[in-house]
């Protein structure tokens, strides 16, 4: 088992997550992070830390598309590892839905 940031961190892009992974298996893109599953060490000390509730352990039904996701952006966007300022559209943007298909950015950060 991993975990997997799912749709909720797209535009919004908490780091608050980050400050607490021992592994340091976070992946930053331009509007979103994701977690390498081959590094995920499957502790869950960052799920409680996202404001947005955009983590989710990968047993969790319908996240195929999310480890999917996951797994190909952590091979191409930078690793990140320490707390950064959320986007500023954050607040507008947490629990919106269709994020995926509406805001989705496969590009790394500026």
């Amino acid at each position: 088992m991993t975990y997997v940031v799912t749709d909720n961190c797209i535009k919004c892009k908490y780091t608050d997550c980050v400050e607490v992974c021992p592994v340091d298996c976070f992946y930053e893109g331009e509007n979103m992070l994701v977690i390498n599953p081959d590094e995920c060490i499957d502790c869950g000390v960052c799920e409680p830390e996202c404001p947005a509730e955009a983590i989710l352990p990968d047993t969790e039904p319908g996240l195929e598309k999310w480890i999917e996701l996951n797994a190909e952006y952590s091979e191409k966007w930078p690793n990140i590892t320490e707390k950064k300022d959320p986007l500023p559209e954050a607040e507008e943007f947490d629990g919106k839905e269709n994020k995926l298909a509406e805001h989705f950015s496969p590009n790394p950060p500026a």
